[in-house]
């Protein structure tokens, strides 16, 4: 019950948030003279959200319990990261417009906390080794995500400007230039976070290449390929736009199919399955 009322009350004030960025860059696209010139009244209520939202995760946690890592839980934790990456990002770079896709998917996790739950079964003891390893897992995909979004409004923003529409949202984002940086600054700790994360694994974990775990690990790191390959050209080669959201965006694809897709199968496909045929037996 306290875990639903936490979560409810994050939600109201990712909301509150969420519509005072929204008249914020509607008050932009309408004066653009003044844009950049409104006040931060965001940052109260988003760092209530945040609050909020990780008590109610870890509310277990607070009664002495291990902490449930299913799918849910996990989709939950990876967008309370996302945001609070955004949200610290946004003191020093003027990029809360992205906080207007990332904050309805946060809400959305939070709903299918509440109306889903997590699964009692899948607990790991946070101080473990093991536990070390998924929170710097969940980090380094909460960055990566958060660049494959990033990704997304450079291509739109390059898109718009290549045919000279510089109108709207997209004339409330930062320079292609400040959004570049912002992208690779991503892409560069999400890597070493992603390496952190696969060393940890083949020093905490038994068999990496296990039956349960193998495809998660064989992503991973054709993931880390993809992505140091892009740091690597953009060094050497200059590569950017175009390239730079293509690459983004193969290596954040393969990186979930690992992460998300796994889980999501194992606990809503495979297990119905089962379900189905011991009712059928």
């Amino acid at each position: 019950m306290t875990a639903n009322l936490l979560n409810l009350a994050a939600i109201i004030f990712y909301l509150i948030c969420w519509l005072i960025i929204t008249m914020q860059i509607r008050s932009d696209i309408n004066n653009p003279v003044q844009k950049g010139q409104s006040k931060r009244l965001y940052f109260i209520p988003w760092l209530i959200a945040l609050i909020l939202h990780i008590l109610s995760i870890h509310i277990p946690l607070l009664d002495g319990e291990p902490l449930s890592f299913s799918f849910i839980t996990l989709s939950s934790y990876v967008m309370w990261f996302i945001s609070l990456l955004l949200f610290i990002t946004t003191v020093s770079r003027k990029i809360e417009a992205l906080a207007v896709i990332i904050i309805p998917f946060t809400i959305l996790s939070i709903i299918l906390m509440i109306t889903i739950g997590s699964d009692s079964e899948k607990v790991v003891n946070m101080r473990s080794g093991l536990g070390i390893h998924i929170l710097i897992s969940l980090l380094a995909y909460s960055v990566l995500m958060l660049a494959s979004f990033q990704a997304i409004l450079l291509a739109s923003q390059n898109n718009h400007l290549h045919n000279r529409q510089n109108t709207g949202f997209i004339r409330t984002l930062p320079s292609l230039e400040d959004m570049e940086y912002f992208l690779f600054r991503l892409i560069t700790i999400g890597v070493i976070l992603l390496s952190i994360s696969l060393i940890s694994g083949f020093y905490y974990l038994d068999n990496l290449f296990g039956t349960n775990v193998a495809h998660k690990t064989i992503l991973s790191i054709i993931s880390w390929f993809i992505f140091t390959a892009l740091l690597l050209g953009r060094l050497k080669y200059g590569w950017r736009g175009k390239i730079a959201v293509r690459w983004t965006q193969a290596g954040f694809l393969v990186l979930a199919l690992g992460f998300f897709g796994s889980n999501f199968i194992q606990e809503f496909i495979l297990q119905n399955d089962t379900a189905d045929t011991g009712l059928s037996s």
